[in-house]
């Protein structure tokens, strides 16, 4: 059988960006990968391996890359991995497209606490859209170690059409309709994982650490729902399965910025170096923003974002959130 997408673009080349090119790269299918920097692009083609955000990873020699946007209009497909307060401006870029656009920022834009699918309505009014979300780790995903992750869509047919043509026997999507309850857990669990690497790193404890995620999820949820999305979808793959991989593993960028933070670095320590973008960081006054306009409660967000703003020492989050009144906990 053909793919049904015998061209995909895909706009980021990232980590993660570059490892869901290798994840469809195969069976034939042109995939061309965007990058912001033309050494990295001049090294994926020439070299098949992106060092500065992959490293150790040998691409598909099928993925060829460019600097230019506009080389993407032909795409039938179009994976959208630029981090989420970039993704407006990469979309305006882009321009008028009617490919199907994939959504892999996880995020809320924090000068309008709008989710990257709203952006993307109002920047690419004519696009189809879904979200991709769910516990990955790209090296993991580069190197075709088993995933599972959510795919949400609207439409039911495009979005197994999608599935089709991203499933591998290492990579395996789930299907739902839900976009908002995918975006909100994946904008959700990167606060969430600062907060966990703080705990980490001031060695409070796994029995903290597991209270963390839990009532975080609690968070999360209230959100997802307020938002209209499913409690159901945060339950799954893209919410509590993406939660736990992000708050267990200094692997992920998150919790490494917390972990740091934990350990007396200041945040401009804590980010001193990264190329990649901790989506946390930006989202966490967005996400605290959202909830205050929506009326959710989320003690754990809210103390995280004061504590990359500055507002609060470690101290004082730990003991704010452990002196809070006693309530049922459902």
């Amino acid at each position: 059988m053909s793919p049904a997408f015998e061209r995909i673009g895909v706009i980021g080349a990232g980590a993660w960006g570059t490892a869901l090119a290798q994840v469809c790269a195969r069976d034939g299918v042109d995939v061309l990968l965007h990058a912001r920097e033309a050494e990295v692009a001049g090294e994926i083609n020439a070299a098949h391996r992106n060092t500065p955000f992959l490293a150790g990873v040998d691409l598909d020699p099928a993925i060829r890359a460019t600097v230019a946007l506009g080389d993407l209009a032909d795409r039938q497909l179009l994976l959208v991995v630029t981090p989420a307060q970039h993704v407006r401006s990469t979309l305006a870029a882009l321009g008028p497209s009617q490919a199907p656009l994939v959504l892999c920022a996880k995020g809320v834009e924090q000068a309008t606490l709008k989710l990257m699918t709203d952006v993307a309505r109002e920047t690419v009014p004519g696009a189809p859209l879904a979200v991709l979300s769910g516990p990955s780790f790209a090296a993991e995903v580069a190197r075709r170690q088993p995933t599972a992750v959510t795919l949400a869509c609207g439409d039911a047919a495009l979005g197994e059409a999608m599935a089709r043509q991203l499933a591998t026997p290492g990579f395996r999507p789930y299907l739902s309709t839900d976009m908002i309850g995918a975006e909100a857990g994946g904008a959700v669990k990167n606060v969430l994982a600062i907060a966990c690497g703080v705990v980490e790193g001031l060695e409070l404890g796994r029995s903290a650490h597991a209270a963390l995620i839990t009532r975080g999820f609690a968070e999360m949820t209230r959100l997802g729902t307020a938002l209209g999305g499913r409690a159901e979808t945060l339950a799954g793959l893209c919410g509590l399965g993406d939660l736990v991989l992000t708050c267990s593993s200094p692997q992920s960028r998150n919790m490494s910025v917390g972990l740091a933070l934990g350990r007396g670095r200041s945040l401009a320590e804590a980010l001193s170096g990264k190329l990649s973008v901790a989506e946390g960081v930006a989202s966490a006054p967005a996400v605290r923003a959202l909830a205050g306009k929506l009326g959710v409660d989320m003690p754990i967000c809210e103390t995280t974002a004061a504590l990359l703003a500055g507002e609060i020492r470690l101290e004082d989050a730990v003991t704010g959130l452990l002196s809070r009144p006693l309530r049922h906990e459902t």
